[in-house]
């Protein structure tokens, strides 16, 4: 049985938060994510998600340093002709997202302007996918999530990196650790990286905090589908929860596709 779910703080989540240190952050946990392929599994369910709704774009809410899409970009592209993503992000990381898009500019675009993912602007159409960021939004601001794509007609894909348990929350109440381990081989190189993990250790102590409140935040598939049916009262949508391997993690989603695809 999971534990009970508590929406306790997240330091990345405060607007007054400093830009430096979240983008340190999120550098971290787009380089772990790339190094684990933690989210490899998750090109079957886009694929089919594209498919289900007659897509070949992508929108990607909460992006962080967008690193994710360097291993999954390249075999989506194999199955959907003409695929395009846009990477967006509530507090773009404008460096790491640029970043990645040199290295698959025929495929990623970032958006410079900030998106809600509650309210995604209109001209930003295709399949809305989210990566390690739902849990972040209290139960009524994710349910404004899904309900946005569904009043948009949008399909939505929701991925997470961890399940609500004791063995995920002991795996990342170390990460402190594999900060310290992975932080000399992340590229750029930026002195406050060094500054701000070695000298004075705040990017570790607030990856473990972020880490361990995000396992508490986690939705459940059964929370998820219930979000999905408030969401989604006249079922417009197709729903579809499950979890996938990868590697010692979990990875748990939710599809949902239009049930009249364009």
């Amino acid at each position: 049985m999971p534990m009970k779910r508590f929406q306790a703080f997240e330091f990345e989540d405060a607007s007054w938060f400093p830009a430096l240190v979240r983008d340190l952050m999120t550098d971290y946990l787009g380089a772990a994510v790339e190094m684990l392929r933690l989210f490899a599994p998750a090109a079957d369910v886009i694929a089919a998600g594209l498919a289900g709704s007659g897509e070949h774009r992508i929108v990607d809410l909460g992006s962080g340093g967008g690193r994710v899409w360097l291993s999954l970009a390249p075999v989506l592209e194999s199955q959907v002709p003409g695929l395009q993503v846009r990477l967006t992000d509530a507090y773009p990381n404008a460096a790491a997202l640029n970043a990645v898009v040199a290295k698959l500019p025929g495929i990623l675009a970032a958006e410079a302007r900030s998106v809600d993912a509650r309210k995604v602007p209109g001209d930003l159409p295709g399949l809305r996918t989210m990566f390690l960021a739902f849990h972040h939004f209290p139960p009524d601001d994710a349910q404004k999530i899904l309900e946005d794509g569904v009043a948009g007609g949008q399909a939505v894909v929701i991925f997470e990196g961890q399940r609500r348990d004791l063995g995920h929350l002991l795996q990342f109440a170390i990460s402190p650790l594999a900060v310290l381990l992975m932080t000399p081989a992340i590229r750029p190189f930026r002195l406050s990286r060094i500054l701000f993990t070695y000298l004075i250790p705040i990017v570790p102590l607030l990856v473990g905090w972020d880490g361990v409140v995000s396992v508490l935040r986690t939705y459940t598939e059964d929370e998820m589908r219930l979000l999905a049916s408030k969401a989604d009262p006249e079922a417009h949508f197709t729903w579809e929860t499950g979890e996938l391997a990868s590697g010692t993690s979990v990875v748990p989603y939710l599809l949902g596709v239009p049930t009249a695809p364009k």
